[in-house]
Order: structure tokens, then C-alpha cells, then sequence
């Protein structure tokens, strides 16, 4: 069964409750760089099961999605109460070819969007943070809401990694035993 937009938002929050969202924000890039260090193609490339995404593929949505990130804080900044479209994101992974992705590429590009997405919010007056749009499927969220979403956004594909990067561990260990 599929999550439902308000048990995503839940989730998404949950991973950066108590935290400061821009701080979360500002160490993603560093972190993502660190995870995928020293990693191969095939590594960046496997995937934990059927339906799940690769690294290479998580980074590539992680740079689309901050693409997504500069559109809609600055719409709702310039526009209070513009209406928000949602994204089929397995749509974009299949037309835009996450599967094949050059993974450093896609770090430079989420890098230098959320450098300039943080410094555009740094920029802008405080009060234009409650400015609000409507999403097509989570209703209304004020920009402040999108930028701790954004940040548990981060949050969730970093531990998706982790934990793919533990299996691909586990799996070596395992082929070591059988040897």
C-alpha cells in the first residue's frame, strides 16, 4: 500500500524533529559526498530490491529535487497562496534516466542549488517565511514547513543510503564466508 501525502509529511518531519532545519539543510551535501566516497559504479548502481532505487539513482532525485526546492520557495515567496503542483517522482526517474546518472554530477548539482536556495532564503525578510502555497496533494505549507521538509527529505534518502551501503556491506561479508 501506498503512503498517503499526510503520513509522508509525518515521516519526512519526524527524521528532523527537534533540529534546526537550515543546518540540516547546509550538512546534506557534505554527507552525501562522504557516503558515496571511494564507491564503484556497481555499488552506486545496485539495487536492495525490486523497485528500489540505486545510490546513483537516490542522488539523481535528491538534485531534481532541489530543482523542485528553488521553484516552489520562490513562487510562494513572490506569490502568497500560488498553488503548488506535485511530481511523479518515479515518473522523472524513469524519463530523465536516474539509473544511469553520473552520481558526482549529481552532487555538484544538488551542492550548488542548495548553496544558492540557502543563501536566497538567508536573503529574504523573515515574516515572508509564513507565506504559504497549496500543494496539489498535502494542502497548504507555509514556506517555513517547506523548508523542514526539505530538510527531512534529505534526512530519509541519507539514511536510505546508509542502509543500502550496510546491506552492500553485508553482502560482501556474506560471499567472503561462502569462499
Amino acid at each position: 500500500m501506498s503512503e498517503t501525502p499526510q503520513a509522508y509529511t509525518q515521516r519526512v518531519l519526524s527524521y528532523v524533529e527537534g533540529q534546526e532545519p537550515i543546518r540540516v539543510q547546509r550538512a546534506s551535501a557534505g554527507k552525501l559526498k562522504k557516503l558515496v566516497r571511494g564507491l564503484d559504479r556497481k555499488q552506486l548502481t545496485w539495487r536492495p530490491a525490486p523497485g528500489k532505487w540505486s545510490i546513483a539513482e537516490i542522488l539523481a532525485h535528491v538534485a531534481d529535487t532541489e530543482i523542485v526546492a528553488a521553484w516552489r520557495l520562490r513562487l510562494i515567496l513572490g506569490s502568497n497562496g500560488a498553488p503548488v503542483q506535485g511530481f511523479d517522482q518515479d515518473s522523472w526517474a524513469a524519463v530523465f534516466k536516474y539509473a544511469k546518472a553520473d552520481v558526482k554530477r549529481s552532487i555538484e548539482i544538488f551542492s550548488f542549488l542548495r548553496e544558492m536556495n540557502l543563501a536566497m532564503l538567508k536573503s529574504v525578510p523573515r515574516e515572508l517565511w509564513d507565506n504559504s502555497g497549496i500543494h496539489s496533494e498535502r494542502g497548504k505549507e507555509s514556506v517555513a514547513h517547506i523548508v523542514r521538509m526539505f530538510a527531512g527529505h534529505d534526512t530519509n534518502h541519507i539514511r536510505q543510503i546508509e542502509e543500502i551501503l550496510t546491506q552492500l556491506k553485508n553482502k560482501k561479508k556474506s560471499k567472503k564466508r561462502k569462499k
